[in-house]
């Protein structure tokens, strides 16, 4: 039965991942948000603006600025038994905990013999697209997405902003949730939330016959402007959205490939060693003889992200670059 437009509700991706906060730490006396300016400042980004009121202070802890020290202290909770969920402000604050995530959070269930599971949960801002320059820009999922142990997920809709998290708490296995920068004002009309909510699929955002466009996180946006721009022009656009990046489903992208003959893997990461070039390897690998026409790439320039507007825009991936990336592949 579908969905009635009364069951639905205006609301923002900020105020989605809030709800899902305030859902898992009412529901379970384990769960606790802690980060840097998590509690009276409500979060750099404001997702968990209120949260300390509601809950106090030992469910919503303010810590140092310290990366290592509180990732490693959410490892340590949750090998106690707790389900702690940890907010590092943006990626690329996350390398200086990166020792805590590769060599113990990722590692403990494995050496241990599986006496040590970690089920940690770590969010962080990712992506450029918002002025923040080369420091504050990085798209590193794909760094993440290279180490076993994890869980990487990227919710790029209201739906899994809000209905990602409990799954991911409830995974034994540590679980990294990327949420890109410019869609934290990103709004909408939120359903009922669905029986229950796959962390193992990706997800077909629109069908379509012609082309394959693949891709996760803040590109999805405009992938899917481009499939409407293509649509125009006669070309019938499918979008794949990967929404978990390790384990990544290989048989919802070989399938589409299978339907269209063509595909486009667009990633705000660098072309270099990205999660697109994995994708595509894995086409290549898996999907050869259903290609029409080599795998196109659409990525960021291999440069740090420049701070003016007009320069970081050319440096990302737009819309345009994917109707362009289409054009070759399908033409």
């Amino acid at each position: 039965m579908g969905t009635s437009r009364t069951d639905e509700r205006k609301t923002t991706y900020r105020e989605a991942l809030r709800e899902a906060l305030r859902e898992a730490i009412r529901s379970d006396d384990r769960v606790f948000l802690m980060g840097e300016d998590v509690g009276r400042y409500g979060g750099c980004f404001g997702v968990s603006l209120g949260l300390l009121e509601e809950f106090g202070p030992e469910r919503v802890r303010d810590t140092p600025l310290s990366e290592s020290a509180f990732v490693g202290a959410g490892i340590g909770a949750a090998l106690a038994g707790m389900r702690p969920i940890v907010e590092i402000m943006t990626v690329n604050f996350s390398l200086l905990a990166l020792d805590q995530i590769l060599n113990n959070a990722a590692t403990l269930l494995h050496m241990s013999g599986g006496q040590l599971p970690v089920p940690l949960v770590i969010r962080m801002t990712t992506g450029a697209g918002r002025q923040l320059a080369a420091q504050h820009s990085h798209s590193l999922e794909g760094w993440y997405a290279h180490i076993p142990g994890i869980r990487v997920i990227a919710p790029a809709t209201l739906e899994d902003a809000r209905h990602m998290l409990a799954p991911a708490l409830a995974d034994p296995d540590p679980v990294l949730i990327f949420e890109h920068g410019v869609l934290y004002n990103a709004s909408g009309e939120l359903g009922p939330p669905a029986a229950s909510v796959d962390l193992d699929h990706a997800a077909v955002r629109r069908p379509g016959t012609d082309i394959s466009l693949i891709t996760y996180g803040g590109s999805l946006p405009k992938v899917l402007m481009a499939a409407d721009e293509l649509a125009v022009e006669g070309i019938s656009a499918e979008v794949v959205d990967l929404r978990t990046l390790r384990p990544l489903d290989g048989e919802t992208i070989a399938a589409s490939v299978a339907s269209t003959h063509h595909a486009v893997v667009v990633d705000e990461a660098w072309r270099t060693g990205s999660l697109a070039a994995e994708v595509s390897a894995r086409i290549a690998e898996g999907s050869f003889y259903e290609l029409d026409a080599p795998v196109e790439r659409v990525c960021s320039a291999e440069c740090p992200m420049p701070y003016a507007r007009r320069l970081e825009e050319a440096a990302l991936p737009q819309a345009a670059d994917v109707v362009a990336a289409a054009h070759r592949a399908v033409d």
